[in-house]
Parts: C-alpha cells; structure tokens; sequence
C-alpha cells in the first residue's frame, strides 16, 4: 500500500461503526493472512471481540498483539481501544436490527423469491457500505476537477466499461466534454492528447486491471488530473491517481460474480460525481439537461417521424 494510499484510511476520523465491515470486505485482500484473521474475527462476530483485550483477541486468532493492533490501524482506528467502542457499536446496532446479519449466499435450489430476497439485500447492502467508507474530501476534490476540465476521458473494460459510459452519458447530458473508452489501443492514444485541464477517470474493481492503469499512467503523466474508481485502493492503479474512490463489494458468489457486485458500487460513485458536478456547474448545467430532454422527447415524438 502506498503512502498515499495509507493517509486516505488513517489521517482521516476512524470510520462509524456501520463502516466497519466495509471496510474488513474492501482492505480483507491486500492484507496478510494474519491480519486477515483479525479483520474476519472483528466482522464476524462484533459483540464477542468487543468483549476481549488486544491479548485475547490475539490468542482467539492465533496470532500477536503487534497484527492485532496493525489491524486496527489499517481499518482506520488510532488504537485497537478505538476499534473497540466501533465493535460495541456495531454490536448494539445488530441487536437493535438497524444492522442486519448478512444472509446465506445464494444456493442452486433457491426458490426464485429467495433470489430476490438475497440480492436486494446484498445491493443494499454494498451501497451501504460504500457510501459510509467513500472519502468525502477525495470525492469533493474530484468533483470540482471534474467541473472544471476542459474534458474528461473514462477508461473502463468489461462491466467497469459499462459503468465508464454510464458516467461519460450523464456528463454529456449537463454540457460537458466526456468521453468513454473500453479499447487499450485507442484509450492509450487518447491519453497521449491529455494536457493539465483534462480530467481522466479509471474504473477497476480489482485496481490491477492493465488496460485501464495504462492509459491512466500515460494521462497522469502528460499532466491531467487523474482519478480512480476501485475496490483496491492499494492497487497499482493508486499509483497513477491523484484521487482514488473507493468501492465496496457484495460477497461473491458462485452465481454472483464480482463484476455484479462491484457495479453496483461503482454506480453510486458514478451518480456522486456526476450530481456533484451538476451542483457545482447549475447555471449551465440545468439548461444543458433540459435540452437533451426536450430533444429526446421530441425524437420519440409521433410527429418527429413524420
């Protein structure tokens, strides 16, 4: 993890405590196994791990008072006497049913209602849990960026690619210049053009996606501002951007891939952006919206065929 990377979960207030388990599901995979322990330990049963010292939550994951309070740290918390009273926390939200226990993944034999039922929740859930480990000052940095370049290029492939032309439509709609790119070639070639006005973007869950690093590597570097999008923002992709925003994920499944998961995460950061850019732009943005409605409604118009 970059230095960068670490003052985004450590300079910042430790997390509230209906964060915490966005946090265990974001910061879980780049972390040793030892930690990854602790971090499981903590999530999963918030209650009981509140109740023990840092000795016996070592003991309980076989493992040190150092990991365990390295844990702590890296979820965001001062001490593990913080991480603590965020546990107790969550523990009182669980009994009192403001913070429901997870479901059962989804099974073979699942009644089509009980499909319904597990991913509702689990999309509820990851938007969550996204929305309360989102940097606010990261996003606001990356809103006024947005509002102010001269144009803004997206770099996304696959279902992250769907997710780039969703942000790059909306922007397109409140008058701005943004384009979206799922193709490595031409996003490179593209990113060559970028100059200190431009703004370009990267969606990667995995934060480890090539075709989309590259061409945020070569925009960073010709002076744009640069942006990211991931589940993994201790990825290589952090090295490239000036601001990262971070995605929750849903627990993956056999039949829920992560590529579901995480776009519904990655939704929610697009719709943040794109509203705060609107907000920050409303003189020109308002009429620009309102034009690109009239003139949808009057395509679809009968008379328009005529």
């Amino acid at each position: 993890m970059t230095n960068d990377v670490k003052e985004i979960f450590t300079g910042a207030a430790p997390p509230a405590p209906a964060a915490l388990a966005a946090k265990v599901r974001t910061l879980a995979p780049s972390m040793t196994r030892s930690m990854q322990r602790v971090a499981e330990a903590v999530a999963g049963d918030p209650a009981g791990c509140a109740a023990l010292t840092v000795t016996g939550l070592a003991e309980l994951t076989g493992t040190s008072e150092a990991t365990v309070v390295r844990t702590a740290r890296l979820l965001g918390y001062p001490g593990y006497r913080d991480l603590r009273l965020a546990l107790a926390g969550l523990a009182a939200q669980q009994q009192s049913g403001r913070a429901p226990a997870v479901t059962a993944d989804i099974a073979v034999d699942d009644p089509i209602a009980d499909v319904v039922a597990k991913l509702a929740y689990d999309e509820q859930q990851t938007l969550a849990d996204t929305a309360a480990a989102l940097d606010t000052v990261q996003l606001g940095a990356a809103v006024a960026a947005l509002a102010g370049a001269r144009r803004a290029e997206i770099y996304g492939v696959a279902a992250s690619g769907l997710v780039a032309q969703d942000l790059a439509q909306k922007l397109l709609r409140i008058g701005h210049v943004a384009h979206a790119h799922s193709d490595p070639h031409l996003a490179v070639t593209n990113a060559v053009t970028l100059r200190a006005k431009d703004v370009a973007i990267a969606i990667t869950h995995s934060g480890s996606t090539g075709d989309v690093i590259e061409p945020l590597r070569v925009a960073f570097e010709h002076g744009a501002t640069t942006i990211a999008i991931t589940g993994r923002p201790d990825g290589a992709v952090s090295q490239y951007a000036d601001h990262i925003l971070t995605t929750s994920t849903a627990r993956e499944s056999e039949l829920r891939p992560a590529a579901m998961s995480s776009r519904t995460s990655q939704l929610l950061v697009v719709d943040c952006l794109f509203v705060g850019v609107a907000q920050r732009t409303y003189e020109t943005a308002a009429p620009a919206l309102a034009a690109s409605y009239e003139a949808l409604a009057h395509r679809h118009s009968p008379r328009a065929g005529r």
